[in-house]
């Protein structure tokens, strides 16, 4: 690391607010490459995280980095509305191929907090109605709006009081299911009790705008809920006429081997928020509704200045082409699917990974105390830390901070899924040999070379 570099570094949390400079791991680098970060200590890093799930197509890929380029001869700046322009046009058109059926119409904007605020902007519009029910351990954003809906963690509303007109409901958490149950049929019937429990006693459902949730849960522990539960939640919302927003900015975009979640489950929500994996790393996002409902929010009830930005819509076209020429769908399922069996086959021999949950490439690693099988979130930092030094990058998530959260590119091979999880395995073995666990029945997994 050069001297600059470490002077730079060692000031970072002067310059820089916590929020921003206290996260895992700070990690310095000077370039990024497919599946790959270059560090300024000259090491290579296998990236298991995407950029938090957004380089879904691989870091810095030539066809989206000359798209960029060839955007930026043309235009920089929109603003849309006050002008138009032929990439965000051509987007929303190539976007409606894509999208669950009767999706058609887009408001672009930044991020993932912003395509929420809009759709939940939509539907208090549409509906006239004030309120709006959420689901337990579900991440939104971290503006006032969208932190209202969320409940990840607590230390993300802590003194911002944000507004009261949001009700809670349980998450469809497998784990949580009695053992002489089925999932499929337990959750939607607890599911319809406590829906009415709230009706009864909070709220009345001609009072409620709509119901927001993530298909699979990112920040709260990469939850995959029954697809039943999914069912009748959407069942429940045609009842009474609650618009059904899916928050797709983690789970959209290939990562859970289709499209979005809404067609890996088979469950079409009314309005849909897209963000990260859309271009590549460029800041673009969308709230996605039919023409219909849109038509209903006219001029001025929202704007944006950079929404839509054209280069970013121009990365996001040559995001889709990627998709399609690489067949990088077919290959989220095949990994997945790789990975998954791999995971499995590390949980029986290591006491301290808990549950694995995953769904395409959104891979969940619970790490538990082996001796009281309770969430480890103190453990997982360590792991992540011996990962790193091997050349390995996880992230995390959970509300204990419990969860290794592996969500590789999509152009992720079976070679490097070997490479990542062998690092693993040795910071696992590592780990458990520190805190005293045995592992007399099992041999550790020589590194690949």
């Amino acid at each position: 690391m050069s001297k600059d570099w470490i002077e730079l570094v060692e000031r970072m949390s002067d310059r820089l607010a916590p929020s921003m400079a206290k996260d895992h791991p700070n990690l310095p680098v000077v370039k990024e490459e497919g599946t790959y970060y270059y560090g300024v200590d000259g090491k290579r890093y296998l990236d298991f995280t995407s950029g938090i799930a957004v380089t879904n197509t691989g870091h810095r890929h030539p066809r989206v980095v000359q798209a960029i380029k060839d955007a930026a001869d043309q235009l920089l700046h929109g603003p849309s509305g006050v002008i138009m322009y032929e990439p965000l046009l051509r987007l929303a058109e190539e976007l409606t191929e894509i999208m669950p059926d009767g999706l058609d119409c887009f408001f672009f904007s930044n991020s993932g907090t912003e395509a929420i605020e809009g759709a939940l902007k939509l539907a208090k519009h549409v509906t006239q109605r004030p309120y709006v029910i959420s689901f337990t351990g579900c991440f939104h954003g971290r503006s006032l709006g969208a932190l209202s809906v969320s409940t990840s963690k607590s230390k993300y509303r802590k003194y911002l009081q944000p507004n009261g007109l949001t009700y809670q409901l349980p998450y469809a958490d497998p784990r949580q299911c009695p053992s002489d149950q089925d999932p499929e049929s337990y959750f939607p019937d607890k599911l319809e009790q406590d829906v009415m429990d709230l009706f009864r006693h909070q709220v009345t459902p001609d009072e409620v705008a709509c119901m927001i949730l993530e298909p699979v849960l990112g920040e709260g522990g990469y939850i995959v809920p029954p697809r039943s539960w999914l069912r009748r939640v959407r069942e429940i919302c045609d009842r009474y006429g609650i618009l059904l927003i899916f928050d797709e900015v983690q789970t959209g975009f290939g990562r859970t081997g289709q499209w979005f979640a809404a067609q890996t489950f088979g469950v079409t929500p009314d309005i849909m928020a897209v963000a990260k994996g859309i271009a590549s790393g460029l800041p673009l996002s969308a709230t996605v509704a039919s023409k219909e409902l849109m038509q209903q929010w006219p001029l001025g009830s929202h704007g944006t200045t950079f929404g839509g930005n054209p280069i970013s819509c121009s990365a996001a076209l040559a995001t889709l082409q990627v998709f399609k020429e690489e067949h990088l769908l077919e290959n989220c399922r095949a990994m997945g699917n790789y990975a998954r069996k791999k995971l499995d086959e590390l949980q029986s021999r290591h006491p301290v990974i808990g549950d694995i949950r995953s769904i395409g490439l959104m891979i969940g690693i619970e790490i538990v105390n082996p001796f009281t099988h309770e969430p480890n979130g103190e453990g997982l930092l360590n792991i992540l830390n011996r990962c790193l030094d091997k050349g390995v990058l996880f992230y995390l998530c959970g509300s204990a901070g419990e969860v290794i959260r592996m969500i590789p590119p999509l152009t992720v091979t079976q070679e490097q899924i070997d490479e990542g999880l062998n690092l693993l395995e040795e910071a696992l073995y590592e780990y458990e040999a520190e805190i005293g666990v045995s592992h007399a029945s099992t041999v550790p997994v020589k590194r690949q070379t």
